[in-house]
């Protein structure tokens, strides 16, 4: 691989917060509250798809809250995720196209955050998209839309070394 193209050079694409409460009312709000204060921005309500009568869930009730961040904002967030996770994360949270994924057991876990009684504790999913600076228009465009061809791809290895590179952190 020639590091030496700027065009192929990897970034974050998007960085999805994502509490699942698992049935609507105090709870939701309370998880909303809580990706707010982390993030400083407003999350999203995520709906059920399907009704499920053992777990009390029906089509179309509020059952977590979500949160997608880009550029900066997602960068500083990803820098508190890994201090909070010791700068470590497990090789198997990391897919075949260079994407990880893990989770944090405790919001209190962050920079600045304290233990509210009214609030009480939640955890949380973090999954992080790769891509490289040229070549993913391709995937998103309206006209013509294609597949991202394989010079472009990223693969688990080049994503693993940009993990350990930007964010200082060991891949156990």
């Amino acid at each position: 691989m020639n590091d030496s193209n700027a065009m192929r050079t990897i970034s974050i694409e998007k960085v999805v917060i994502n509490i699942g409460v698992g049935e609507a009312g105090e709870k939701v709000e309370k998880a909303v509250k809580v990706l707010g204060m982390i993030t400083g921005k407003k999350p999203v309500l995520t709906i059920s798809k399907t009704t499920n009568r053992d777990l009390g869930i029906r089509v179309g009730m509020k059952i977590g809250c979500k949160i997608t961040l880009r550029g900066t904002d997602a960068f500083e967030f990803l820098k508190k995720a890994f201090w909070v996770k010791n700068n470590k994360i497990a090789s198997y949270s990391i897919d075949k196209e260079g994407n990880f994924s893990f989770g944090i057991t405790d919001y209190t876990l962050f920079p600045g955050m304290k233990y509210d009684p009214e609030i009480g504790i939640f955890g949380m999913d973090i999954s992080c998209s790769l891509k490289r600076k040229a070549g993913w228009r391709v995937k998103y465009r309206k006209i013509a839309v294609n597949r991202i061809g394989k010079k472009h791809r990223i693969d688990r290895n080049e994503g693993v070394e940009y993990i350990k590179k930007s964010f200082n952190v060991e891949v156990i």
